[in-house]
């Protein structure tokens, strides 16, 4: 008589555990799925992103965050002189600019 009930609590107790693992697997493959499909793209963006900006250099042309076009003029460690027009430069923080045009796709606006 006693070893019946021990016997059963300890069956029981194996059957909710393969439970809860069952009703976890959903959840580990949803996690799964968002890794590949959005974060993992989206580290590998950023760091290209990060890689481009950092190998910015003196003739690039830019775009900043604010969608302003220039010509960079001098750069350092942290800030980048942009030429927005003849004689106008403003100083940019490097990490606000959003994208370096490739000079061979670039087009003057004007023409």
């Amino acid at each position: 008589m006693l070893i019946s009930p021990a016997y059963a609590q300890a069956a029981g107790a194996t059957t909710s555990n393969a439970g809860v693992i069952m009703q976890m697997m959903p959840l580990v493959l949803i996690f799964i799925v968002f890794y590949f499909l959005l974060i993992r793209p989206q580290q590998k963006r950023m760091k290209e992103h990060k890689a481009k900006i950092e190998a910015v250099k003196k003739g690039d042309q830019v775009v900043t965050g604010g969608g302003l076009v220039g010509k960079v003029v001098r750069v350092d460690e942290h800030y980048a002189d942009i030429e927005l027009a003849p004689g106008m430069k403003v100083k940019a923080v490097k990490s606000t600019l959003t994208d370096v045009i490739d000079p061979m796709v670039a087009k003057p606006a004007n023409d």
